[in-house]
């Protein structure tokens, strides 16, 4: 299970339709609308919240991710520390975070690559990746219906 930013997550690419992702990965085991009207599709087998956005025609256009084998850039990241994952990061051309504290979770968030890492107790817990706004209002689709 690969996380790709800027293009989805293992087969699945930014752009897809709900269709589009039951053909991979068949049924959610649960999903519901948001208060901004996307549907968003649980996969409990993968812990992946797929949120498709409604003012978008229900494209796939964010992902959130808390397997303890999700792939960021071919390393686990999930239970590492946010320095260990900064450091991966910035390999990749990450240049800085911006960081959000909540109760006892702190989020860290690159815009270049709409990239949230979410620690708890210090260790990363959950990943954060997002479709890119290209032209400032036009999502850069990966997928091509």
């Amino acid at each position: 299970m690969t996380l790709k930013p800027t293009f989805g997550f293992d087969q699945l690419l930014f752009g897809m339709k709900q269709k589009n992702v039951e053909a991979i990965y068949g049924k959610a085991s649960s999903s519901f609308t948001d208060e901004e009207g996307n549907l968003i599709l649980l996969y409990n087998h993968l812990k992946a919240r797929l949120t498709f956005y409604e003012d978008e025609d229900f494209r796939l256009g964010y992902i959130i991710c808390s397997h303890p084998d999700v792939l960021l850039f071919e390393q686990k990241v999930i239970g590492k520390s946010f320095s260990e994952v900064k450091n991966l990061l910035s390999s990749k051309g990450y240049k800085s975070f911006e960081e959000e504290t909540f109760d006892c979770f702190i989020n860290y968030f690159n815009e270049d690559f709409w990239t949230i890492l979410q620690t708890e107790f210090g260790e990363v817990i959950k990943v954060e990746v997002g479709a890119i706004v290209k032209n400032q209002d036009e999502f850069d689709w990966k997928f091509k219906a």
